[in-house]
Order: C-alpha cells, then sequence, then structure tokens
C-alpha cells in the first residue's frame, strides 16, 4: 500500500463557489480510484482566494508569506495535481495564472494534471484547451486528455448531472492511473540546496 497525495487548486472567487465544488468533485472521485488500487490518498485543497493578496505581494517583491509558501510546497510536492478555474473572457482567471506564475518553471516537470475549469456559458469550454493546457504543457506537467468543464446546466440544486458526473468519472480515472504508476513523490525540491558540502565550496570544489 502506496500512500499518495494529491494537490486539489481551486480559483473560485465566490463563496460559495461552482470552481471549488467541481474541485472538490474531482478530488473525491480521484481519490476513490486511488483507493480502489489500493493506495491511501492525503487530499491537500489550496483555495486560492485565501492566498490573493500574498499573491500579489510575491509578484511584488519575490518573497512569499508562510502560508503562500506552504501552499507552493503542497502543489509542487504532490503526486498529483487537480487545477480548476473560473473561465473569464475565454480564458484563466487573473488569480489562477498569477500563482502558477509563482511556480517555479521546472517543479511540475512530468507531474499528471487534471484540468478543470468553470464558466457561465458552455461556449468558454474551449478555453480549456487554447489557454489552460498550453500553460500546463509549458510547465512541463502532463496534462490528462479528459478536462472537465462545467456550466450552470450541469448543477441542479447542488448536484451534479449525469453528463458531468461521467466526465468526472473518466478523468478521475485517468489521473488515478497515472499516480498510481508512478513512483511516490519525495517532496518538492528545495531551489537553495546545496549540491555539495560547505567543505568542499571553501576549497574550490563546488560543482562547474
Amino acid at each position: 500500500m502506496t500512500s499518495r497525495t494529491l494537490a486539489v487548486v481551486s480559483a473560485g472567487l465566490s463563496q460559495p463557489s461552482s470552481t471549488r465544488l467541481l474541485a472538490d468533485q474531482l478530488a473525491v472521485a480521484t481519490r476513490d480510484e486511488l483507493v480502489g488500487r489500493g493506495d491511501t490518498v492525503e487530499l491537500r485543497p489550496v483555495e486560492l482566494r485565501e492566498h490573493a493578496h500574498d499573491i500579489v505581494n510575491h509578484l511584488l517583491t519575490g518573497f512569499p508569506s508562510e502560508p503562500l509558501r506552504q501552499a507552493l510546497e503542497q502543489v509542487t510536492g504532490a503526486d498529483g495535481l487537480i487545477a480548476v478555474t473560473p473561465i473569464f473572457n475565454a480564458s484563466y482567471s487573473g488569480l489562477f495564472k498569477s500563482f502558477f506564475d509563482l511556480v517555479d518553471a521546472e517543479a511540475l516537470t512530468g507531474r499528471p494534471v487534471l484540468l478543470g475549469a468553470t464558466g457561465g456559458t458552455a461556449r468558454h469550454s474551449l478555453a480549456l484547451e487554447h489557454a489552460v493546457r498550453p500553460m500546463f504543457t509549458y510547465l512541463r506537467a502532463v496534462a490528462l486528455p479528459t478536462a472537465v468543464f462545467a456550466a450552470p446546466e450541469d448543477w441542479s440544486g447542488g448536484t451534479v448531472e449525469s453528463a458531468l458526473r461521467a466526465r468526472i468519472g473518466r478523468a478521475a480515472r485517468e489521473l488515478a492511473e497515472q499516480v498510481h504508476r508512478r513512483p511516490a513523490s519525495s517532496g518538492p525540491v528545495d531551489p537553495f540546496t546545496l549540491t555539495t558540502d560547505f567543505e568542499q565550496l571553501l576549497r574550490g570544489g563546488g560543482d562547474t
């Protein structure tokens, strides 16, 4: 039995948020799929609205607050990532983009990512392919084939309609399969970790 971690990033602005609701549905479905494969799973939700001011401050100063640093480490140290954004003007939200601008360009290399989005009309669904997916491709993450978009008509009194439930199930199976096949994550990489000890550095024996 292997212990797995899933970071669940949601960029909804309202409370309650359909973006957070979709992220939670994807997370629970993926967790159940992994448990069915014999893994134990820890879900690590990251709600970006709680870090909005810290994200802006980090962009301006180059230094994260402690809560934001922990959120970034939860994302970069997880075995798999679920990332859900609202769609505004046919693209991801500024909050969503700003957060991932703070992720080191190599930190998500090879990491499986399930993409999700919400919007006021189904016409926004194409933003997953022309905006969200290219961003994670640039970060060298493995964006899964099935991305999940939820429009208002996909929710009925807070419950999930059958078509959306089917898309969630398919995407969750894809993420679970990718995570299950990978070695367990050893956690986030510290970019300031020395590759040689201090005595070697004093002797001039550092890496070149």
